[in-house]
């Protein structure tokens, strides 16, 4: 039995820690809107706010996060992970002290959701760029499983703040916690050495980016796929009360779909190490699984919306963290920009999904709504496959400079471009 060198450990040992790392501080950044929605009933007794200003405080959260997602990408390029977690940090840090000391009425609440969305993007970016730098290649796809599983993660801890410090404390005293947490992911960043960068990149210049069309349209495709995801979260319960299910049936699909995604998450990450590229065609099936899954909940049958509901979840909302790594990989010299368009994508469909199919479900019905979403989820299935075509004719136009990751596929097989082109050795992919 082979021995495990002092080295080899040491790795394992910081490859654990990075992919912990990155999870917690995605759930950190992700978490204060699930903590308003699941503790709605005291924050409104409180603050005296109607439903559809919660609503609105919400989506405020979730738009802040995609502007600074877009403005700040490049940024957390130049200062590094280290520095983007201090920054991140200080935001959730700022956002959770004013919560608790400063909220007194509805339009306080909204500015700090403001602030607490910087602080998202900020977590989601640098954590992506930390597992995109400081990970070995064939750890990356697991890394961003990891990571993304965060987000169920984050839902189901919200759920569990409702029975516990919101009703024995306050709902303000979760985001003390926050608050807290944030000073801890600060400190962490400033005592632990930052990620050695790949060597040769230099951002700062611009040498070698991944092309922002394609990438646009990658961004596109993940706002259609998580306005639907997001309408799934937010009323599948109601859907299923209408259904004939009892509010304790529905809290336990929920829970058990949310443990479900955490789980596919994670086999998707460490799947994608095992395999050369082609990973947003899985993405796009995986989508168009959801479409089905939604179309199947829309029947409103009560076992169609507890097996439906399960797999859409499960299936049809476990492809963040794939979509993510996919991204990362081809974002050359600047992962954290390539994976901040994605990730503005998804906070814009955050924000405008819950609204938007709301008001289709008090116009229309929740029937329609739930056709909508799935051809929300249809759309992003194709956009995503056009945005893989255009990374794969810019791969072959324009090899990059240096070397990608080509995957985590071990052995003697040959290497592929990082979606699935293969690579010939002379660096000139060609289609699958």
């Amino acid at each position: 039995m082979a021995v495990e060198s002092p080295g080899a450990r040491r790795s394992r040992r910081r490859t654990v820690g990075v992919m912990g790392a990155a999870g917690a501080v995605t759930a950190l950044g992700a978490i204060p809107p699930f903590l308003i929605g699941a503790q709605a009933v005291f924050v409104r007794a409180e603050l005296g706010f109607d439903l559809t200003r919660l609503g609105v405080a919400v989506s405020a959260f979730f738009a802040a996060a995609a502007a600074a997602a877009l403005a700040g990408g490049g940024l957390i390029d130049r200062i590094g992970a280290r520095a983007g977690l201090v920054l991140a940090g200080l935001l959730v840090t700022g956002g959770g002290a004013a919560v608790v000391l400063l909220v007194h009425d509805w339009t306080s609440l909204v500015l700090c959701m403001l602030l607490l969305g910087l602080g998202n993007a900020a977590c989601q970016v640098s954590s992506n760029l930390s597992v995109a730098q400081a990970l070995p290649a064939h750890r990356r796809g697991l890394g961003f499983g990891v990571k993304q599983a965060a987000v169920p993660l984050a839902i189901m801890l919200a759920g569990l703040a409702v029975p516990t410090v919101g009703r024995i404390y306050s709902w303000r005293f979760s985001f003390g916690m926050t608050a807290v947490c944030g000073l801890l992911v600060v400190a962490v960043a400033l005592l632990v050495r930052s990620p050695r960068r790949q060597r040769g990149a230099r951002v700062a210049q611009g040498q070698d980016r991944a092309p922002l069309g394609p990438l646009l349209v990658a961004g596109l495709s993940i706002t259609f796929a998580s306005a639907a995801a997001n309408f799934l979260g937010a009323y599948l319960a109601s859907w299923a009360d209408r259904s004939g299910l009892t509010p304790s049936q529905a809290g336990l699909l929920i829970a058990a779909g949310s443990g479900a995604s955490i789980v596919v998450r994670i086999v998707l990450g460490h799947r994608a190490d095992g395999r050369h590229g082609a990973n947003l065609p899985v993405v796009a099936v995986q989508m168009f699984v959801g479409a089905g899954c939604l179309l199947g909940v829309s029947s409103g049958l009560p076992w169609a919306v507890v097996g439906f509901g399960f797999a859409a979840f499960a299936v049809g909302w476990s492809w963040p963290g794939l979509f993510l790594y996919a991204v990362a990989r081809v974002g050359r010299d600047a992962p954290a920009r390539a994976s901040a368009i994605v990730q503005a994508g998804a906070f814009a469909g955050g924000a405008v999904g819950p609204i938007g199919f709301g008001l289709l479900v008090g116009t229309a019905g929740f029937r329609s709504a739930w056709w909508c979403a799935a051809g929300a989820f249809v759309v992003a299935g194709v956009l995503v496959l056009l945005a893989r075509r255009g990374l794969v004719v810019d791969l072959v136009d324009r090899p990059p400079r240096i070397p990608l990751g080509y995957g985590g596929g071990r052995g003697t097989a040959a290497r592929r471009t990082p979606e699935g082109a293969a690579d010939t050795g002379d660096r000139k992919p060609t289609n699958p």
